[in-house]
């Protein structure tokens, strides 16, 4: 057994022996830190990272908290990994992405990524939300670089898909019956953490980006390569609009991302039922 399938096995046994349900849920939701989306839900249980062995246990300058969610509307288990291990604050690729296979072992299937983002498209609007179908790595780095565990997933994952297409065309039918606006992206990952230069804005809008975030590119590439399906969204905070770029403070980028959000969660239970 490899290293990196002895730490996973380590932290689901930790919460399978903790778990307030019966059986394994197949959905769960990623998050940054987000306490307004905690309203729209009732938590059965939460463990704060730092209790839970080996990965996860280690200091997150965000916070984080495993959560058992249920969802009262729908009548639905789900997990909620509220917080998230990025890149920028000197983890490894391969401690970012722990969560998301702790996930595969304990069942889930499909995953629902909300990500904080700017956007370059100039159509987009801040307090805006994006429906990801695409993204481009310029991150530098890969969680699947080095030894690959086959109990995992291949060699080389196919990532022609990696946000679920059938999924994709559902939820887009739902956010039009709702008369739900979303913006329709491809994201860009970066490394961050400093903000974009102008020229680097308007480069990364000529290679076809919509909107840009730290930490969603190697979530999904795990998730891809064990075999869940996913599904993304962003939350607009920032514009990054080359011939546009003004500096922002951060109680202004916080309202907006909490605009973002007072929307978006007023629609969630309706994805959290739509997927199966």
């Amino acid at each position: 057994m490899t290293e990196q399938k002895t730490r996973i096995l380590e932290s689901v046994n930790y919460i399978k022996q903790n778990s307030p349900f019966k059986k394994s849920p197949p959905l769960a939701v990623i998050s940054y830190f987000n306490p307004l989306f905690l309203k729209y839900i009732q938590v059965q249980k939460r463990i704060d990272y730092s209790a839970i062995p080996p990965a996860f246990g280690k200091e997150n300058t965000g916070g984080g908290e495993f959560i058992f969610a249920y969802e009262k509307t729908q009548k639905r288990e789900f997990y909620v990994l509220n917080g998230r291990f990025n890149y920028y604050e000197g983890y490894s690729m391969r401690d970012v992405v722990h969560p998301v296979y702790v996930l595969k072992e304990l069942g889930v299937k499909t995953i629902v990524f909300i990500d904080e983002v700017g956007h370059l498209n100039p159509r987009f609007k801040v307090g805006g939300v994006s429906f990801l179908y695409d993204h481009i790595n310029l991150m530098g780095d890969n969680p699947l670089i080095g030894e690959n565990d086959y109990t995992l997933g291949p060699r080389f994952p196919d990532m022609s898909n990696p946000y679920d297409d059938n999924l994709y065309r559902k939820l887009e039918s739902l956010f039009i019956d709702n008369q739900f606006r979303i913006y329709p992206s491809v994201y860009l990952g970066v490394t961050g953490p400093e903000t974009e230069t102008e020229a680097e804005c308007r480069f990364y809008r000529e290679i076809g980006a919509d909107v840009l975030g730290y930490s969603l590119v190697p979530e999904n590439l795990a998730a891809i390569h064990s075999g869940i399906k996913c599904a993304a969204f962003g939350m607009i905070s920032r514009e990054l609009v080359a011939d546009r770029l003004k500096e922002i403070g951060d109680e202004e980028q916080r309202n907006n991302r909490l605009k973002a959000e007072k929307n978006f969660n007023s629609i969630l239970p309706e994805i959290i039922g739509l997927i199966k």
